[in-house]
């Protein structure tokens, strides 16, 4: 930026016209300003000046613009803008030199944050823009001010006017225009936004977890899915609870193989037994039975209660004597007459009818059901068969 300005004020001071304006005093002392300030002689340029009292109101403008100038370059942002502003204000300057003169002015109130200054500023700036002047430049700081003091709508309205203006959308306005909405709850509107910060930034994680949060919000459950696979395949570094989500969503979804799988990815699934058991309730729900064993037996170490799950898919996949073993460590009381009727049907599968009725007499003693019932009548007709 400061290389900017220098460009601006060796061009004002090149103009022939302009130097014309000034009186023949002022335009000497204000070249050899401009001369020491070439030299970066900063200090010497603004001790002349300071020392010019000039009588014409034109020549005092043009002072104090160069004053103001040569004061930000110095780093003293106070000086500076009230030189220019008294500058501005003197209403003398004229044509696009007013207006470089106005936007240094709004510029250094900008970066001085001092926002509410700077807006009426540019946009005075905005009625009237030079061609070689860029308008999308300018909308973007109106935005920021804006955004910087909070003031969420006007910001929106300043940025459609910068995409308006500009030849490409770039990440900055994007991410203005997306922390406005945001503000405003603005969340459907948030979604193109955020697709095309996407598109300019796709290995950027945080862009992809606000899609995805924003489509949940909405009830979106299946784009959000779509958001984070998507993610995933591209080799964005989701986090563990971005995984997590994602798993969760494959099986909401009817995929609870890719949601298993999704698992398999988490740093903590043979850790913890949340999510070891849900991994095997999603295998289990895949119907991959084997793989269900597996993480089945993961969760079973973790905590007991799941030696029963454990046992149940044994039983159906026809692992008898490992089921026997897992419901000998069922702990829980509540499922006493359910365990006593899995160790009924293991055994009559091994063809145990001794046990089996054992079992089963033991199940209807702790509970009397239909079903254990049927068990000591079928099982006692079997043994007196087999007698």
């Amino acid at each position: 930026m400061i290389k900017k300005f220098a460009l601006v004020i060796a061009l004002v001071m090149a103009s022939s016209p302009v130097l014309a304006e000034l009186s023949q005093f002022t335009a000497g002392r204000v070249q050899r300003a401009n001369n020491l300030q070439q030299e970066d002689k900063l200090d010497e340029a603004i001790a002349i000046l300071k020392e010019l009292s000039p009588s014409r109101a034109y020549d005092q403008a043009f002072v104090q613009r160069m004053l103001g100038v040569f004061y930000w370059q110095q780093g003293n942002l106070t000086a500076a803008i009230d030189n220019l502003t008294q500058a501005v204000s003197s209403g003398l300057l004229e044509d696009e030199q007013a207006w470089v003169t106005q936007r240094m002015l709004a510029d250094i109130l900008l970066s001085d944050e001092q926002f509410k200054r700077a807006l009426p500023h540019y946009y005075e700036l905005t009625k009237s823009i030079p061609e070689n002047q860029k308008a999308d430049e300018l909308w973007l700081r109106i935005a920021q001010s804006h955004y910087q003091i909070e003031e969420w709508q006007p910001v929106l309205k300043a940025i459609d006017q910068h995409i308006r203006f500009a030849s490409k959308v770039d990440v900055q306005p994007l991410t203005i225009k997306l922390g406005a909405q945001l503000q405003l709850k603005q969340w459907k509107a948030s979604i193109p936004t955020l697709e095309a910060l996407i598109a300019l930034e796709p290995e950027k994680v945080v862009w992809w977890q606000q899609l995805a949060g924003i489509q949940l919000r909405l009830g979106q459950s299946k784009n959000a899915l779509g958001t984070l696979a998507m993610a995933n395949r591209q080799g964005v570094e989701l986090s563990q609870q971005d995984l997590k989500t994602l798993g969760q969503l494959y099986a909401q979804n009817g995929v609870p193989e890719r949601a298993a799988r999704i698992y398999a990815e988490l740093d903590e699934v043979k850790s913890d037994i949340d999510l070891a058991s849900a991994q095997a309730q999603y295998w289990q729900m895949a119907k991959e039975w084997d793989k269900a064993i597996t993480a089945w037996k993961v969760a079973a170490k973790l905590d007991a209660k799941y030696r029963w799950p454990l046992a149940q898919v044994l039983l159906q996949e026809g692992q008898y004597n490992a089921a026997l073993a897992e419901l000998d460590k069922v702990s829980d009381n509540k499922r006493a007459a359910d365990v006593e009727l899995a160790r009924v049907r293991a055994y009559y599968k091994l063809a145990d009818f001794d046990k089996a009725i054992l079992h089963a007499k033991r199940a209807d003693n702790i509970e009397s059901t239909s079903a254990s019932k049927s068990w000591i009548k079928y099982l006692s007709q079997m043994r007196k068969m087999n007698s």
